[in-house]
């Protein structure tokens, strides 16, 4: 019965977070993503050995692709997410300089089939909505839960949002892996142990 109760009043939450965000009009979002990148690489602990998951966006996301560019400019080691399968983790594949990225479903944009494989020590996740607490309100599929149960090392996990995304409370589930930080056009917060 908890559960049911936690999944509605999550469910509820994901409808207004999207509504915040398909009300930024489009030179808003350019803005913003560019204002993100900034606050990223000023404030996100990057070594050059790092290896960095981030995503290609979807929808109305946060555009990555700012921190993208620099990352691959600097030859920072990337991986991108590949969904495999409703109740399969991600496939996080390396994205060379100068590979080309093909369709990899939802919208997205992904290494081919034949990249190699890294696990990340930073995972840049998109998601629908977010609190003070640092708990992430993501689309109710779980991959980014099944991915981070399946990695040997815990990534520093950092939220891509617009400010707008922000909630007074969302329910936090066992499963549910808190963010260590938030990076939005306004600013970053750290969470955690990198408060």
């Amino acid at each position: 019965m908890v559960d049911a109760l936690i999944e509605e009043a999550k469910a509820a939450l994901r409808n207004r977070a999207r509504a915040a965000r398909a009300s930024l009009d489009h030179g808003e979002r350019a803005d913003a993503a560019i204002a993100a990148a900034q606050h990223f690489f000023n404030s996100v602990p990057l070594q050059a050995s790092d290896v960095v998951a981030a995503y290609w966006r979807i929808r109305d996301e946060l555009d990555c692709q700012p921190i993208l560019v620099k990352l691959m400019d600097s030859n920072q080691k990337v991986v991108l997410p590949v969904v495999m399968g409703p109740e399969e983790p991600l496939d996080l594949r390396v994205w060379e300089q100068g590979a080309s990225l093909y369709e990899s479903g939802f919208g997205t944009l992904a290494p081919s089939d034949l990249a190699p494989r890294a696990e990340p020590d930073i995972v840049i996740m998109p998601l629908l909505g977010f609190d003070n607490r640092g708990t992430r309100l993501g689309y109710g599929g779980g991959y980014y839960d099944r991915t981070l149960a399946s990695m040997s090392k815990k990534p520093i996990l950092v939220g891509l949002a617009f400010a707008a995304q922000e909630l007074d409370r969302i329910p936090r589930e066992p499963h549910d892996v808190p963010l260590d930080i938030i990076v939005t056009e306004a600013g970053v917060r750290h969470f955690g142990t990198t408060a």
